[in-house]
């Protein structure tokens, strides 16, 4: 095959793009957003991501990258678009409709279309296919049809997408081969070939499968501070079981996979998921419990100015889908707080319900309470000798175990750590 059209430019789509074009691939990448069109174009990047710049800058010095506004006629296409939800937690598959669609009359006999959106079992089968059927042409026969889910870590993307397993899911083996054949231009992991919706659940199944552990380790915290103990201490030391990996807990959890996936369990089989379900309220409900926390260490939020550090669902990202230190943030809000958000990697979002500054003196400088929402390394040179000098605060919650709490107490810093007694 030698070429490709990409639908989608997000974070999967255009490191995928840049990869294939950078390995002699023709790539059309296709984006209903005019600014992402523009910006590519000019060999500049709309998101953050390590070495994601040179590398797109390389695709279009070699001739073999295009953004385009409309899919054009390729070898291979491939569905990279988001699939949120809605309403009560509902998957919104309008984007993939759209995008299969968008590919119909472009399809050719030999051609292979792969889905890599996360996406509910029986998606590629149920949903995509149908559509792409309507070309006259006949999916596994005329045209091949596959399901592959990106696996990567945002901030290790590049490396990942050569470097990880690549599962394959074809509606029938010889779509499975096609899909083989094209990753391999780039990926050196293993590539394990399955049935479309084996992959779908694959990539289902990992995603809630770091939820569920996430959750306990949120009603760990939660427990902690009930009974009075440093769950971070406790976590620690349960983890030297060779046996056990408790993970982290935190505000909750956000981003466009982790935090969604696990609900189209739920919406697919209501009556089996209920541990999922169970696992997504704990992490869903986390914020307002962090809320509760910073009420308590700042007695009361009317009225009072909270400098809230990161946005991100994760450090040393951009990336604020689903994020819960949003979600804090808007909380914080809505029960009378005044809030001013510094997020490093996205200094010019803007939000309805609360204020963004550029800087960390800028948040913190009027301050009451100072959130630590996120454990950007930016954070980490911020000490208690730097906080005396920039802010009147005196009151510091720490939701992802960051601090020092002995050396900001010794400085006259009152802190509360999610997961621990009121004050450590």
């Amino acid at each position: 095959m030698n070429s490709v059209c990409i639908l989608g430019l997000g974070y999967i789509g255009l490191p995928t793009a840049a990869m294939f074009a950078t390995h002699g691939i023709k790539v059309i990448g296709v984006d209903v957003n005019p600014h992402v069109v523009e910006t590519l174009n000019r060999g500049e990047i709309h998101i953050h991501e390590p070495g994601l710049l040179d590398l797109v800058k390389q695709a279009i010095a070699s001739g073999n990258f295009q953004a385009s506004h409309q899919p054009e006629p390729a070898d291979a296409f491939i569905i990279a678009v988001p699939t949120p939800f809605y309403g009560d937690k509902q998957a919104d598959m309008r984007f993939v409709i759209s995008a299969a669609e968008a590919i119909t009359p472009f399809l050719r006999t030999g051609n292979l279309v792969i889905l890599e959106s996360t996406s509910p079992p029986l998606t590629t089968t149920n949903i995509v296919k149908p559509i792409l059927d309507k070309s006259g042409l006949t999916a596994g026969e005329s045209y091949y049809l596959a399901y592959s889910p990106e696996r990567v870590l945002p901030g290790q993307i590049l490396n990942e997408l050569v470097e990880n397993a690549r599962v394959i899911g074809g509606i029938n083996p010889i779509s499975s081969q096609r899909g083989r054949d094209l990753y391999a231009t780039f990926v050196r992991g293993e590539i394990v070939m399955t049935s479309a919706t084996t992959a779908e659940m694959v990539k289902l199944m990992e995603n809630t499968y770091r939820d569920v552990n996430i959750a306990i380790a949120n009603e760990f915290a939660l427990l902690a501070e009930r009974f009075q103990i440093n769950v971070w201490e406790a976590i620690e030391i349960a983890n030297r079981h060779p046996r056990v990996k408790i993970l982290k807990p935190g505000p909750g959890v956000g981003g466009h996979c982790i935090s969604v996936d696990p609900w189209f369990f739920v919406e697919a089989a209501p009556d089996l998921a209920k541990v999922i379900l169970a696992s997504r309220q704990r992490n869903d409900h986390q914020p307002h419990h962090v809320v509760e926390l910073i009420a308590r260490a700042g007695a009361g939020l009317k009225d009072r100015r909270i400098a809230a550090l990161g946005l991100a669902y994760k450090p040393d990202v951009d990336d604020l889908r689903e994020s819960p230190a949003v979600e804090v943030c808007n909380l914080l809000s809505n029960a009378g707080a005044v809030v001013k958000a510094f997020e490093p990697y996205k200094l010019d979002q803007q939000f309805e319900k609360f204020q963004t500054v550029r800087s960390l003196a800028e948040a913190i400088q009027d301050a009451d309470t100072i959130v630590l929402l996120v454990n950007h390394k930016n954070f980490r040179d911020f000490t208690p000798q730097l906080a005396v000098q920039l802010t009147r605060a005196r009151t510091i919650v720490d939701t992802v175990n960051m601090l020092n709490a002995s050396d900001w107490k010794a400085a006259g810093f009152r802190i509360s750590l999610l997961g621990n007694t009121p004050e450590s």
